[in-house]
């Protein structure tokens, strides 16, 4: 600062008198100081930037003629706003000042402004900040090598790279501004937000130091330990560790991805929820799970999806469909070394697989043993044949139906024309797979044929007609190869001409095919089954485990 009043010897006497001014000055700027100390309210009217004090006061230089120039401990007042630094060249005419070191701006008891030089437009009330700039409101802290600061509208801002600091974040960008009044913050270009627990990283951010919500306005990124959030509109609390994305907003955990037109997640307590076009993708076990509504515990690895819910499993070709009101997904362990599946599914459930067709009202899967339960009314299909019962397990090998068991009113029809089936009942069937076709037909107790053998050219002989114990039926390229009956059998065989018609079908048939998925699309497409071919009331009919399809164990 010395070179601005010492440049050239000839000025001493100059400098001399005005040594002598100052000293005046400096006395009546101490009388001045007085009187606003003791009116504050008088000092915020004033328009006019106000000297308080300064060790020195140099006024008007030859070089300078229409700027003061006032030099250690100088404080001067402008409507409310304290400005302190070491030196100052103070433009009386344009109301503005240009501060120099150890600058310090204050406004009340609750934002303070430092830096190396400020230029401040007293008309406009504009402080423009440079080199190590630091802002201080209440617990927040900003800092950047250039600031502005607009008191008209108390906001200040940055343009090339800041970080702001509160209790819990550190938020770092190329540009941004930060009010002290709203406490809200907002950031652009290579955002980052850090604490213990997480990063975000994102183009656009709106932050509230106050309620250390941060709110995203462009692609973002949440990086934690235990997963990974993508979104680019939403909120997420950094005290509470809770997030409420939306715009198609993706949550990544161990393999799985969570997606939802909206999504809320709380991480403390370990779960998320999903809304609208919902679909819960495992990665690793290649299935996914959709709905317009998903529920997901991160520490158990349970969850449920809800209305238009669906559950798919691509885990080997071709892919199974299964969708029911409320499906439900749990994960339970034998061991720390053994972890197995369970998929309930109730109410109005439909399975589709261009090999596997079903209906039931309750479907259950584990897959510790591979599988699948079907209670109240269940049918399934194969191309041609048809299986029901009171109750059916299917067996998976490596997602392919491996056998079937039917319980209890147990009926297996092939369909060979409109008015032609094959039909065995029991008490129990068992059909045996191999790469999807039924090759074997085991049916235990009361059973009942009716059965039309074929020529090697395919032509129908006749009718079988006949009632056994056991039954084993061998099944070849969808023909029958031959029938083994035990111990005892007693039957006819009708030609085709002579069957009569009260002989065409058993007294339990029915035919279901209305009730048949046709393709994944159908699979919400639900119909009641007649009352006519529901099945006779049983005693010993199984019934599903009732369970509360929402509660999950977290």
């Amino acid at each position: 600062m010395n070179q601005l009043y010492l440049k050239n010897t000839t000025l001493r006497l100059t400098i001399l008198l005005s040594f002598i001014c100052g000293f005046n000055f400096s006395l009546m700027a101490q009388q001045d100081s007085s009187t606003i100390n003791s009116s504050d309210s008088l000092a915020v009217k004033r328009a006019k930037i106000e000297l308080i004090y300064a060790d020195t006061g140099l006024g008007n230089q030859n070089e300078l003629p229409d700027v003061n120039i006032f030099v250690g401990n100088v404080h001067f007042l402008h409507k409310g706003m304290h400005l302190y630094c070491d030196s100052i060249l103070f433009y009386r005419a344009s109301n503005s000042v240009r501060a120099f070191d150890n600058v310090r701006m204050e406004q009340g008891d609750t934002l303070f402004i430092y830096g190396d030089y400020l230029f401040y437009d007293g008309e406009k009330e504009l402080a423009r900040l440079r080199n190590n700039i630091r802002m201080e409101n209440l617990t927040t802290t900003l800092t950047t090598d250039s600031l502005n600061f607009d008191r008209k509208i108390d906001l200040g801002y940055y343009f090339n790279g800041g970080t702001l600091v509160d209790t819990i974040n550190v938020l770092q960008s190329d540009w941004g501004e930060y009010s002290p009044s709203t406490k809200i913050a907002k950031f652009k270009k290579e955002v980052e937000l850090t604490n213990n627990q997480m990063q975000l990283y994102s183009d656009t951010l709106i932050y509230s130091t106050e309620s250390n919500i941060a709110t995203i306005l462009g692609p973002s990124e949440i990086i934690s330990a235990a997963n990974k959030i993508y979104s680019t509109k939403g909120y997420y609390n950094t005290a509470k560790e809770q997030a409420e994305l939306m715009e198609r907003s993706k949550i990544y955990t161990e393999g799985k991805i969570l997606t939802g037109d909206s999504l809320f997640y709380d991480k403390i307590s370990g779960y998320g929820e999903a809304f609208w076009n919902v679909d819960m993708h495992d990665t690793i076990n290649k299935n996914r799970l959709q709905g317009d509504y998903c529920y997901y515990d991160e520490r158990s690895q349970n969850a449920f999806a809800t209305d238009r819910a669906i559950a798919i499993d691509y885990s080997q070709g071709d892919s199974l469909f299964i969708h029911g009101d409320t499906l439900k997904l749990n994960t339970l362990y034998l061991n720390t070394d053994s972890v197995f599946r369970e998929v309930m599914v109730y109410d109005k459930v439909r399975i589709y697989r261009s090999d596997l067709q079903g209906v039931c009202d309750t479907l259950i899967y584990n897959s510790k043993d591979s599988c699948i339960t079907m209670y109240n009314e269940p049918v399934i299909w194969n191309e041609s044949q048809q299986l029901l019962g009171e109750q059916i397990k299917i067996f998976m090998n490596d997602s392919t139906i491996d056998w079937a068991h039917i319980e209890n009113q147990a009926l297996a029809v092939e369909r060979k024309d409109s008015i032609h089936y094959n039909q065995i009942a029991g008490k129990e069937i068992k059909s045996y797979f191999d790469k999807g076709q039924i090759y074997k037909v085991d049916v235990i107790g009361n059973v009942l044929i009716s059965f039309y053998p074929e020529e090697k050219d395919k032509s129908i002989l006749g009718m079988i007609e006949a009632e056994t114990s056991l039954m084993n039926l061998y099944i070849e390229k969808m023909q029958m190869q031959k029938i083994v009956m035990s111990p005892n059998s007693n039957g006819v065989m009708y030609p085709m001409s002579q069957i009569p018609e009260d002989k065409l079908y058993l007294e339990n048939f029915v035919w279901l095919d209305y009730l048949r998925p046709k393709s994944k699309l159908d699979l919400f497409n639900w119909i009641d089954k007649k009352p006519e071919h529901k099945l006779k009331k049983s005693t010993s009919r199984p019934t599903a485990p009732k369970i509360d399809p929402r509660s999950i164990n977290r």
